[in-house]
C-alpha cells in the first residue's frame, strides 16, 4: 500500500444543519472516495456538528485567479437588476 503523502488529496464540505450550504471544513489525505468520507467524518464532525458530508478530489475543482479578478468578475457590474436593491419590495411581503 502506498503512503498516505502519496494518497490524493480531497477537499471536505460539511453541512452543519438541515437547511444551510455546505461549506469548506478542510482537506484531507485519502486512497479513495469511502475512506476520504470516513476520515472527514472523524475530523470534521466529532462533536455531531454535521449532517451532511462531501468529499471531492481537489483535482477536480477548477478555481478562478485572484490575479484576474476584475475581469472576469467585470461583466457581473453592468447588470444592476442582479442585485436587490433594483427592485421595490410590495409592503404586504414579509420575508424575501
Amino acid at each position: 500500500m502506498s503512503s498516505p503523502t502519496e494518497w490524493p488529496l480531497w477537499e471536505v464540505f460539511v453541512r452543519s444543519r438541515r437547511g444551510l450550504s455546505h461549506t469548506h471544513a478542510g482537506s484531507l489525505h485519502a486512497p479513495d472516495a469511502e475512506m476520504a468520507l470516513r476520515n472527514a467524518r472523524d475530523l470534521y464532525t466529532r462533536r455531531s456538528e454535521g449532517v451532511s458530508l462531501w468529499v471531492v478530489p481537489s483535482t477536480a475543482i477548477t478555481a478562478s485567479s485572484p490575479d484576474e479578478r476584475d475581469p472576469f468578475f467585470e461583466p457581473s457590474a453592468d447588470k444592476p437588476y442582479r442585485h436587490p436593491t433594483f427592485y421595490e419590495i410590495p409592503e404586504g411581503v414579509q420575508h424575501l
